[in-house]
């Protein structure tokens, strides 16, 4: 696997995640472009078929930052988040997928340099043990279809 077919699939707290990324963003500093987050409401909403999905479909690595425990706008998210992951970790585990392949890490709103630090890592963390066991794994999906149903016409105007 070349540097640049490294990818990891990232997701950021809106409230403190996504907030330090775009104070890193505006401070100029250097992110690893391998890393792909998507803004999340909660890490609590995550779904972690959504993070196997990812592995799955050719993620090397998985990234989850959320806000410090204890500080969650939502109350209780990131404790959510943390009891699914490591059940997800878990069954990574008894399918030889590498666990260390997801990591869930804090970052405030106010700590752009540990966000940019935390996804530097990761992609070199996720460079260091290679391309991921999982990737592949996923057949192609059917094509969809309309359940043997005739397609209703639709009028041309």
């Amino acid at each position: 696997m070349s540097a640049e077919d490294l990818r990891v699939a990232a997701w950021f707290c809106r409230w403190c995640a996504a907030t330090a990324a775009d104070a890193a963003g505006t401070s100029r500093m250097k992110q690893d472009p391998r890393v792909v987050p998507q803004r999340i409401p909660c890490t609590g909403a995550l779904d972690p078929l959504v993070v196997l999905r990812a592995l799955v479909d050719g993620a090397d690595g998985v990234l989850v930052v959320g806000c410090h425990p204890g500080d969650c706008h939502y109350l209780h998210g990131n404790y959510r988040a943390r009891r699914r992951l490591t059940v997800l970790r878990t069954v990574l585990e008894t399918f030889d997928l590498q666990p260390e392949r997801l990591r869930l890490r804090w970052a405030g709103a106010s700590e752009p340099a540990r966000l940019v630090d935390v996804v530097n890592r990761a992609a070199a963390d996720a460079e260091a043990l290679g391309p991921s066991a999982a990737r592949g794994l996923s057949p192609a999906a059917p094509p969809r279809s309309n359940g043997g149903k005739k397609r209703r016409a639709t009028k041309k105007d």
